[in-house]
């Protein structure tokens, strides 16, 4: 071999490489005499290519090792110290030899401090690039090496204990056994290494085994056997060469009476921050209500989840949607779920808070790279649901173990759902029920699978395929049962928190086909013993075809198929970070924040006094190049010393990016005009130097823009519409991220007076109001009054007994036609919603039998004042109407929705108004709904009748969630209410809508002293909902208003009525063209004369 091209004069020594390309050698030497470097150097002195000086120019830097000098390395590897021995002589008490000795017996006594095998060398570990390959580099043991940090790093290479038998042989032995017991051979020999770096190493475990082997790596074990087998045949063989006896003096080198040097003695900090790191890459989350939902983004490149640490969350191939998700950080309650029921009590809750909402006695949700998990309790019975995203399949698995800690025998149901789409998230969002109708289900119940596809609406268009897999594993199937229609799942009136399905012990019904409104969702029944333990895997994946989806549910019945899920997706989030060069603290920090990002929240957005100034709509970022299409986070940068804050950013964006989630990144260089230009170009390096420089101005992309361009209005519309709003003047990325919001005022629980807390649990045990079949007498009437007789009153008693024309059992026609009576029996609903519209030429409404619907202005589609759902199934909306009992803080609704009281609701549907009729606890309610002739105006009219023989304190709560919009996860973080002073009124608007900014809402009411509120997650409380509003166990509302929130509009109307007094509140919604226009239509209407 040719040496000479290689060699560097001036220096003496042996260049690295040689670059090709450019002609010249590398700048880096070998220049240590402990290393592989002296065999090559051995080899051309003794050839004559090259001079003696060379090998004394070989830096021979000592260390003390048991106060014995011994050679330095540069990264304290076996195989620097060892490797040119296995076939260069050695020869008693020189300097080679002892460095030996010395090396191996320090790399004893670090594995020992470490309780650990020992042998560290250069070899894989466990870091892979995109297609999957080990990643290779040098380990050592701290002080023996020259490099830094060698003690961040745990690698055990086994072919560094083969080398050793040269040495220390039975110590070596002894290593190799310990080895061998631990399952760290192969087939092929010893595997490559075992990776004990926490870091390194997925939660739950304490290392990993590289399952490779490296030819070289395999030859030098080889040739160490050789060395003790057979008497050093390879060293005899090189003595023999008469081309190297003339060199072997250099061999003989004594060993030097000189000062040694300590590198690096310990390397305990950086150990500390191996393992700090890998402390912070988990985040545990152990109170499900907290102030908003923190996520977890997986992902393997094409297929993306996100999961909330309550389980709510999305699945989504590319930029389809697999399931429904909308973004609710109030409420919180779209995703997959999976429930649990135990079938001897009927109790059910579900495997993470959502969507039951049942408080557990242990509950935590832990995030880390690759997975989810949620853990909790009740009443004995643990459960364990891990959720992770393949690397080389498109599939979701959840993984759930429950176990029976009680100490009987337990049958236990596991109930998985999810709202199947298939669809662009969009397209679902727009029309949810007509998107609904191309999907088609199948149940393969010899496979425990179900298939579901997307019937295509054209010649060219290629359906997409789904499936859902549920496989059992370490107990025996009792049943199992298949749905795939919601409304059978949930039943009518119905949401996921309280399905039909979880109410009674039928299996499910095995529908399949063309269903309205498609789920996928599999009942498994098992019977755990006490202290047993099930593992159920739920995997949800894509194919291109059936046939691909058949093949994805064959394979992943397989367990160890299925096991191999976690460690890939651990292993491709490695590649993620690797790719970005993101640390696992970094990777957690993008995370939380990309909680704000998908939840905006007032946190991180701009201050209330910058979202009220804004006037302009989404085409005021075009001219800027920024759609306003994704979600926007905005960038502050005054000095170019906080550079570190635009490196982060870039960094989470392409984090980000890889998990699926796409942002638009605006960087405002808002540097001082001498620097300006300075800071810009430093920017645009930073930008250019990182894997998102082919995004530069392109969506989803990064858009860098000096300030002093901007006008006045630009700069306020791109915080005011910017989910993340972040400064280099508010401090580091972590602390902005960590900032926690200002205590607020707590309104008291409402506490029942003391003497009706008896007559409250005296109405809990006696049975409900009669139903509509009961003839008798209603309980509080006045004495001697039946139903059917006249009283002075206007409207009738309850319950309604005359049937009417054409009576189908739940509703008729009034005897003079004019009104269609619906009568909505507890347990009864009807099967559709019944509805009616009520609309005049510039506003409308639509109400079911059961509840207010949802109200437009102008435009039914493009600007809702209120949400319209599509859902008729569980006909839910975002208005709704409340009594209270102060005395007892009693809550229900004057119709069947949404918060449903006891016995029989009457609805009535006439020509331009709809009529809700009931009584509760001796009040009897009438609301009466309709709208203005001309006026753009909604009425909602309560009437109360006191039939209870007894004075009550009682509130009328009227409420309504702003849209003002098409859809409210579109508009909700643009709307801004206030109250306003004169008339009470509160007040909405949306200036970002387009072709509606200017326009306003208001609901108000005449009545005085009320409360009132316009923040949703006040009224409602995390994880709640309609059904039981947070507000209304407090004693009042809250009187807040604002920009940033999420926005509503709740009034409360207190009322004291004497026995046998009548009340009627009105509540009014309407809109007009401008804040003038509304206002003059909120004055104009006052007083219930008007209505």
């Amino acid at each position: 071999m040719e040496y000479g091209f290689l060699f560097y004069r001036t220096r003496n020594l042996l260049s690295i490489g040689y670059n090709v390309d450019d002609h010249r050698l590398d700048n880096s030497f070998y220049d240590l005499l402990a290393s592989e470097a002296r065999l090559c150097a051995f080899v051309a002195i003794a050839q004559g290519q090259l001079s003696q000086e060379s090998w004394f120019a070989l830096g021979r830097m000592l260390t003390e090792v048991n106060g014995t000098p011994t050679l330095l390395s540069w990264s304290g590897s076996m195989f620097e110290y060892l490797m040119p021995q296995l076939v260069m002589p050695s020869y008693p008490d020189t300097l080679l030899d002892q460095t030996a000795r010395h090396a191996v017996e320090a790399q004893i006594v670090y594995g020992r401090s470490l309780n650990l095998p020992w042998g560290v060398s250069e070899s894989g570990y466990n870091a892979v690039d995109a297609r999957l390959n080990y990643q290779y580099r040098a380990f050592g043991v701290p002080g023996l090496g020259l490099k830094r940090g060698l003690g961040q790093d745990r690698v055990i290479a086994p072919y560094a204990s083969m080398m050793a038998l040269m040495v220390a042989p039975e110590a070596a032995c002894q290593n190799l056994q310990a080895l061998e017991g631990l399952g760290f051979s192969g087939r092929f020999g010893m595997y490559e290494a075992i990776d004990y770096t926490p870091a390194r190493v997925p939660p739950g475990q304490d290392h990993v085994l590289l399952r490779s082997f490296m030819a070289h790596h395999q030859g030098m074990g080889l040739l160490s056997l050789d060395y003790l087998l057979r008497d050093q045949p390879m060293q005899r063989r090189f003595v023999a060469d008469t081309e190297f006896q003339a060199t072997l003096l250099l061999l003989q080198e004594r060993i030097p009476r000189i000062g040694v040097f300590h590198p690096h003695e310990v390397e305990a900090l950086g150990e500390h921050s191996a393992m700090a790191e890998h402390e912070t890459s988990l985040r545990v989350v152990r109170d499900p209500a907290g102030p908003r939902p923190e996520v977890q983004l997986l992902s393997n490149g094409r297929y993306h989840g996100m999961l909330t640490h309550a389980g709510g969350g999305y699945s989504r191939h590319g930029d389809l949607s697999l399931t429904r998700w909308r973004e609710d950080g109030t409420t919180d309650a779209w995703g997959t779920f999976c429930y649990l029921r135990d079938v001897d009590s009927g109790e059910f809750w579900s495997a993470a808070y959502q969507p039951t909402c049942v408080a557990l006695d242990h509950y935590e949700a832990i995030f880390s790279d690759a997975k989810a998990e949620f853990r909790g309790a009740r009443r004995g019975c643990e459960s364990h649901l891990q959720v992770a995203i393949s690397a080389e399949d498109d599939i979701e698995l959840r993984r759930l173990r429950l176990t029976n800690r009680g100490r009987r025998q337990r049958t236990v149901e596991i109930t998985t759902y999810a709202e199947v789409v298939l669809a662009p998230a969009a397209s679902d969002d727009a029309h949810p029920a007509f998107s609904n109708l191309f999907v088609q289900s199948e149940i393969l119940a010899a496979k425990q699978a179900v298939l579901c596809t997307r019937r295509p609406r054209s010649h060219d268009e290629v359906p997409p395929w789904m499936f859902h897999l549920v496989a059992v594993h370490d107990a025996e199937v009792v049943s199992i049962s298949y749905e795939t229609d919601r409304a059978r799942f949930l039943g009518r009136g119905n949401t996921p928190r309280t399905p039909q399905a979880l109410t009674t012990d039928i299996d499910l019904s095995g529908t399949d086909g063309s269903v309205l409104d498609p789920i996928v969702a599999i009942r498994v029944r098992v019977v755990l013993e006490p202290e047993q333990t099930v593992q159920l895997d739920m995997v949800f994946g894509i194919g291109a075809d059936r046939t691909g989806c058949e093949a994805m549910v064959d394979k992943y019945r397989d367990r160890r198929l299925a096991d191999r899920v976690f460690d890939l997706s651990w292993t491709h989030s490695q590649v993620v970070r690797r790719q970005i060069n993101a640390s696992q603290a970094e990777a957690s920090l993008y995370e939380r924040l990309a909680s704000h990002v998908l939840y905006a929240n007032p946190l991180l957005r701009a201050g209330d006094a910058v979202l009220q100034q804004n006037q302009r709509g989404q085409s005021g970022l075009w001219g800027h190049a920024i759609s306003g299409d994704l979600p926007i986070v905005l960038l502050k940068v005054t000095d170019a010393e906080n550079v570190e804050l635009v490196r982060q950013l870039v960094q989470a964006h392409a984090y980000w990016r890889q998990k699926g989630l796409n942002t638009d990144l605006v960087i405002w260089n808002d540097s001082k005009a001498g620097y300006r230009q300075e800071l810009q170009d430093q920017i645009l390096g930073m930008v250019a130097a990182s894997s998102e420089t082919g995004l530069l101005d392109r969506p989803g992309g990064i858009f860098v823009r000096p300030v002093q361009n901007m006008s006045h209005e630009d700069r306020v519309l791109l915080q005011a519409v910017a989910r993340v709003v972040l400064s280099d003047e508010d401090g580091t990325l972590a602390a902005q991220v960590g900032r926690q919001p200002l205590p607020v005022r707590r309104i008291p629980a409402l506490v029942p007076q003391a003497e009706q807390q008896e007559l409250a649990l005296a109405m809990e045990e006696t049975p409900g109001l009669p139903v509509v079949a009961d003839p008798g007498p209603e309980p509080g009437l006045p004495p001697g009054v039946e139903h059917d007789e006249e009283v002075d009153d206007p409207w009738p008693f309850l319950p309604y007994r005359g049937a009417g024309r054409f009576d189908n059992g739940t509703g008729s026609f009034s005897e003079d036609g004019r009104e269609y009576v619906v009568v909505v029996r507890e347990g009864a609903p009807t099967p559709a919603p019944w509805a009616n519209v009520i609309a005049n030429a510039r506003l409308g409404t639509v109400v079911s039998e059961s509840a207010p619907g949802y109200t437009w202005f102008e435009n039914a589609h493009e600007f809702r004042l209120t949400p319209w759902l599509n859902d008729p199934v569980s006909d839910t909306g975002g208005e709704a109407f409340y009594v209270r009992d102060e005395d007892t803080g009693r809550v229900w609704s004057p119709m069947p929705l949404p918060c449903r009281g006891t016995g029989a609701y009457r609805t009535r549907h006439g020509f331009g108004y709809t009529v809700y009729e009931h009584i509760e606890d001796g009040i009897a309610s009438e609301l009466w709904v309709f709208v203005d002739v001309t006026a753009p105006l909604k009425f909602s009219v309560l009437r109360l009748h006191n039939l209870s023989g007894r004075p009550r304190r009682l509130s009328a709560i009227g409420y309504v969630e702003w849209v003002m919009g098409d859809l409210r996860p579109k508009s909700r973080m643009h709307v801004v209410t206030e109250r306003d002073p004169q008339t009470g009124a509160l007040l909405a608007r949306n200036s970002y809508s387009t072709e509606f900014g200017g326009r306003m809402a208001f609901f108000d009411t005449d009545a005085e002293g009320c409360g009132w509120t316009c923040d949703r997650l006040e009224f409602i409380g995390r994880n709640g909902g309609l059904h039981a509003p947070a507000a209304l166990r407090r004693e009042r509302l809250d009187a807040r208003a604002g920009a940033g929130m999420d926005p509503c509009a709740a009034i409360q109307v207190p009322l004291e009525l004497a026995p046998g007094d009548r009340s009627e509140t009105t509540f009014r919604l309407g809109a007009g063209r401008d804040r003038e226009e509304t206002l003059a239509l909120a004055r104009s209407r006052q007083g219930n004369q008007e209505a």
